[in-house]
């Protein structure tokens, strides 16, 4: 590689080639050793067709090789993403329509003579309001000889999630992280009821193909002739499948939130009033984030003012939620996010670097942090010292709602443990605060008793 360029950690399985980053820039790499169908996705106007539809990010290419690297044959500078996230902190609804979208591109594909050979959610993203796929090198010419190398892993990557989010009406995020090159067949087919084996589209592409992937594997090299006929049957059928699930979890314990709080006076009201002036007085915000953002009321105050926001909560309901607002509403500078931040996204991987943690991906102008400080300390017992050196690694500008104990809520978290948090209150919050933060303003919200302050960061938590 030339000087100042480095391949991405996560970009090194494809030997049609990389991701690299240089002078601050991320590229693309096309080897020689994919030149064939590279040419082909390009002269045959399926890159054209992909694009204009929105489907594939698009890209520059530059007459260059700026890797250095001798088995260069192009160099392709992509659109930029503002924001990486991942499939295991998506909702039902999010990983339906990656799943979809990535039906939709196999069958753009093949109509041009071409097929997906990656079907992986790490290969789409969220931008400018919809998911988009952003892997060029997945597109290769289409060979009627070879069966659809992707169909296992979209079934354990796509399907098999949102089948057992459909039938135990749960999320299964987790599960997708602790496997998230897809959750194995074998494995998905034993949490699946047995219900499931009466849908025959699940039957054949969970049950069977587990079967008969884990099954004698001597007539693996002989010859098939799958047709793009073939092809498209097979995609219409997952196609079909997938469009008919729900996530039919109907409540949760935050999904009534905002419904609840809005009888609260003019509690709503009265703290979108301060909230929108501090956030005018902060100048250059170009990325906020807002952490337990529930059903987004407030992140959609900072989207009107034209801000990117990530909207994260650990209520995955509320979060699906949320994302069908987006949709329907044509939102294209919120991010959603299924998130606890007792517990965030940690890096994984290869040498835990091929995916970043939340917290380093998570780093904003400003971040919203209302009504979350009870859940933390009492609820995860997590002392008011970890909870500000957090957010002084994430954020310069902070705005924070304090929950005193006689508030209703604070109240209900007690009703079922033994109060020990003799330190939690507004003095202690704020001289453990003004540690990482220096406060600005102090604001009582309406009628309550619930406290918002303004903050900017004075230090970095001690390493």
């Amino acid at each position: 590689m030339s000087p100042n360029a480095f391949m991405h950690p996560a970009s090194y399985r494809d030997p049609s080639g990389f991701m690299f980053e240089k002078d601050g820039v991320l590229y693309r790499q096309v080897n020689k050793v994919f030149k064939e169908h590279y040419d082909h996705f390009i002269q045959s106007g399926c890159y054209k067709f992909l694009t204009e539809e929105s489907r594939l990010i698009s890209h520059q290419t530059i007459d260059e090789n700026l890797s250095g690297d001798p088995e260069g044959y192009l160099t392709l500078k992509p659109e930029k993403i503002d924001f990486i996230s991942y499939p295991y902190e998506w909702s039902f609804d999010m990983l339906k329509d990656a799943a979809l979208l990535t039906l939709q591109l196999v069958k753009d594909a093949v109509s041009f003579g071409l097929i997906l050979k990656d079907a992986t959610p790490y290969n789409i993203q969220w931008h400018k309001g919809k998911f988009i796929f952003i892997d060029t090198l997945s597109f290769e010419k289409y060979n009627e000889t070879e069966p659809w190398i992707a169909y296992r892993q979209f079934c354990e990557s796509f399907l098999g999630p949102l089948l057992l989010m459909h039938y135990h009406k749960t999320s299964f995020q987790q599960l997708s992280l602790s496997y998230p090159e897809g959750i194995p067949l074998t494995i998905i087919k034993k949490l699946l009821p047995s219900k499931s084996r009466f849908s025959l589209h699940t039957y054949l592409h969970i049950h069977v193909h587990a079967t008969i992937s884990g099954g004698n594997k001597a007539n693996n090299n002989r010859k098939v002739i799958f047709s793009k006929k073939k092809m498209l049957n097979l995609v219409n059928s997952l196609e079909t499948l997938v469009n008919g699930l729900r996530f039919s979890q109907q409540e949760s314990t935050w999904s009534a939130y905002y419904e609840e709080a809005g009888k609260r006076d003019d509690y709503i009201d009265q703290k979108k009033k301060i909230i929108a002036a501090w956030i005018e007085a902060i100048p250059s915000i170009t990325r906020a984030a807002d952490l337990g953002a529930n059903e987004g009321e407030f992140s959609k105050l900072l989207s009107e003012k034209n801000i990117p926001v990530v909207a994260a909560d650990f209520d995955s309901l509320c979060i699906n939620n949320f994302y069908n607002q987006i949709k329907s509403a044509s939102i294209k500078n919120i991010q959603p996010l299924i998130i606890d931040l007792s517990n965030p996204s940690p890096a994984i991987g290869v040498n835990n670097e091929e995916h970043s943690s939340f917290l380093s991906r998570c780093q904003a102008d400003l971040v919203l942090a209302l009504a979350l400080i009870h859940h933390l300390a009492i609820g995860k017992n997590i002392p008011f010292e970890k909870i500000a050196a957090f957010f002084s690694r994430v954020t310069e500008h902070l705005i924070i709602e304090f929950v005193p104990k006689e508030d209703e809520k604070v109240k209900m978290l007690l009703k079922n443990k033994k109060d020990i948090y003799t330190e939690y209150n507004e003095k202690n919050f704020v001289s453990i605060f003004e540690k990482y933060f220096s406060i600005l303003e102090r604001k009582i919200v309406g009628k309550t008793e619930r406290v918002l302050f303004k903050m900017k960061v004075i230090n970095l938590p001690p390493q």
